[in-house]
């Protein structure tokens, strides 16, 4: 009876490791493919196209962290995925005034 439960245990374990690990990389992929919405929108209202893939994520991830700091100085709250894409578009317009601002 006990190397039954045994196997079954092992079993269980490995089905949640599994999917466990599923969901974290499908996390991972959402959350990279908004980082990127979030730089190519902020790349087409400001320039008209975006910045290839690469720039667009790291775009939006530093969009995001900008924003979120703006907008939590401002005591404004977006919830939702929305509310956060907003906050990230705002965010990213301004890192890439900034950029421009710098460069020149």
């Amino acid at each position: 009876m006990l190397p039954i439960l045994a196997v079954i245990a092992l079993v269980l374990l490995v089905i949640y490791v599994l999917t466990s690990t599923a969901i974290g990389i499908v996390g991972l992929i959402v959350t990279l493919l908004i980082w990127g919405l979030i730089g190519w929108l902020a790349g087409q209202l400001v320039s008209g196209g975006g910045y290839g893939a690469l720039g667009n994520i790291l775009l939006g991830l530093i969009g995001g962290i900008v924003g979120g700091i703006i907008f939590g100085l401002l005591g404004l709250d977006f919830d939702g995925i929305i509310g956060r894409i907003i906050v990230g578009v705002v965010g990213s317009v301004i890192v890439i005034a900034i950029a421009r601002a710098i460069r020149r």
